[in-house]
């Protein structure tokens, strides 16, 4: 399989989705959005991009399935399968704030061979391929060069309904604002991934994630040079759950600040 074609023919598939999700959403009404769970959205504009990405990227790879957010392909491959979020960021998308994006990553059995992530509001498509550099709009894109957490810019996210270990992520961020040149939550799982991959920030981590959130994005930080992991140090971190990102340099020490606090047990009250 040649999976740089394969990712180039599906980057334009998904900038045509793109261009639906950018034009729809200069009319949504508040009819037009449905609460999934606490704080947790979904639009028909959604549903309508999840629709137009499986009924296309079937064409492209027939043998392959879906692990998609909204469902609208319950389908499995053997081998290969997408793994999809329609709109990363719709909270974001229905306040009409950036960033929001669309996820997709091609995992065949159990390794990614293809990300894409598309930001809507800015037209930035970041994707690579297994073998593959990451681009950013057809430019190379490559993680910072920052050595030490006090010189990094970090970017976190919160969860919208599971507040089990919130205490415990709140003091990760109480030193992270003290400690590092920033923290920051954009909304949107993947960009912050592609963020770090082409160096604006220098990590990322979050808990309470799936693996649409994060699949695209992780692979397209590998191929540029960084890191991922889960809390505990493991590589394989799509279906975990939580995840650190960075370039390798502050991997041994955002772990070491991160793992203890959030690997304590501790649940809220």
């Amino acid at each position: 399989m040649n999976y740089q074609t394969l990712c180039l023919q599906a980057c334009d598939i998904i900038k045509e989705v793109g261009a639906y999700v950018r034009t729809a959403g200069k009319n949504l009404t508040w009819n037009q959005i449905e609460t999934k769970g606490t704080n947790d959205f979904v639009t028909e504009i959604d549903k309508g991009a999840e629709k137009r990405l499986v009924t296309a990227l079937s064409e492209l790879l027939p043998e392959a399935g879906f692990i998609a957010e909204e469902q609208t392909s319950t389908k499995r491959g053997d081998i290969f399968n997408w793994i999809i979020d329609p709109i990363d960021g719709t909270t974001n998308f229905i306040h009409g704030l950036p960033p929001h994006a669309i996820s997709v990553a091609l995992q065949q059995a159990n390794e990614l061979v293809i990300g894409i992530v598309y930001e809507i509001s800015r037209d930035e498509c970041f994707y690579t391929w297994k073998g593959g550099k990451s681009y950013c709009n057809n430019h190379e894109i490559h993680v910072s060069d920052v050595q030490t957490v006090d010189k990094a810019l970090i970017i976190t996210g919160f969860p919208y309904n599971d507040y089990s270990r919130m205490e415990a992520f709140e003091k990760t961020m109480n030193y992270f604002m003290k400690h590092s040149h920033g923290l920051r939550r954009l909304g949107s799982a993947a960009t912050d991934l592609s963020y770090v991959a082409c160096g604006r920030a220098d990590a990322f981590y979050e808990y309470a994630l799936k693996p649409w959130d994060v699949a695209a994005g992780a692979i397209i930080l590998q191929n540029a040079g960084g890191e991922v992991m889960n809390f505990s140090g493991n590589a394989d971190c799509v279906f975990s759950g939580e995840l650190i990102s960075c370039n390798g340099n502050l991997k041994a020490e955002l772990l070491a600040i991160i793992q203890p606090i959030m690997n304590s047990k501790q649940v809220d009250e």
